[in-house]
């Protein structure tokens, strides 16, 4: 089935949903949902490649879908400036054939893999802090979750954020296209690279590795009975790093990584 006839919803069009975004779109994804509820800040332009200077200020769904427009004017959009939070993530998720989750802070990560295992849609999550990067595709029913490697996010504090551990600008962009790339492999009907496999890679190594992810017995999200909650968590840009997050029994330690978007 041709990736036209497919939509996508991409979490936050930042550092991981922006280069996410761009991939599709020429792609030939058929229709994009965009969520972002921030403006567009100085420190953004570094890693996030669909804003400018002269984009300072503005809402970042509507600069995106702009920019993206420009790009691609036959390209359908739906640009959302919203939170993705609890009350409408299910909604939004059933909706659409896959998500990508682009989002900057642990509680979104979390509730974005819980929302798609519950409604059975294919989630492609990815995370980057400092120079490493992760990937991760889950697939309801077939392959473990974002909980059944890592149980819950990390206690506030235990992981730096952004601003004090620093990202390299180019591994959002690389994670991002990654992610992009993995959505179209699933919107083709294929089956993705990274399902059920975490990809980690060591930007300053040039190392990277797969970890199996498998379905945890008794995971509640995987069985649907697990409440949806946002609570609130530190912003960054990437996923809960297997260093400082407890894996779940059965399964190994993914390596260091981070939590941003």
């Amino acid at each position: 089935m041709p990736p036209t006839s497919k939509s996508v919803l991409v979490i936050g069009v930042g550092g991981l949903g922006g280069p996410a975004l761009l991939t599709l779109a020429a792609g030939g994804v058929g229709r994009l949902v965009l969520v972002d509820c921030d403006a567009v800040e100085t420190s953004n332009l570094n890693r996030q490649p669909l804003f400018t200077e002269a984009d300072l200020g503005r809402r970042k769904v509507a600069a995106a879908a702009e920019r993206l427009r420009a790009l691609h004017p036959d390209l359908e959009l739906e640009p959302l400036d919203q939170r993705f939070d609890a009350a409408g993530a299910e909604a939004l998720i059933r909706g659409v054939d896959i998500v990508v989750d682009g989002s900057d802070n642990f509680a979104t990560k979390f509730l974005a893999s819980d929302a798609a295992t519950r409604c059975g849609k294919i989630l492609v999550h990815g995370g980057v802090l400092r120079s490493t990067a992760q990937l991760l595709t889950v697939v309801p029913g077939q392959t473990g979750c974002l909980r059944c490697l890592f149980e819950g996010p990390p206690p506030p504090g235990q992981v730096p954020s952004c601003a004090e551990a620093g990202i390299v600008g180019a591994m959002s962009g690389f994670a991002g296209a990654l992610m992009g790339a993995e959505a179209l492999r699933l919107a083709a009907g294929e089956r993705g690279a990274y399902a059920g496999r975490m990809l980690i890679f060591d930007g300053r190594s040039g190392r990277s590795r797969l970890v199996l992810v498998r379905r945890r017995p008794g995971c509640a999200a995987c069985a649907g009975s697990l409440e949806l909650s946002d609570a609130a968590a530190p912003a960054c840009e990437a996923a809960p790093p297997a260093a400082v997050a407890t894996p779940a029994a059965g399964t190994a330690p993914a390596g260091p990584a981070g939590s941003p978007g």
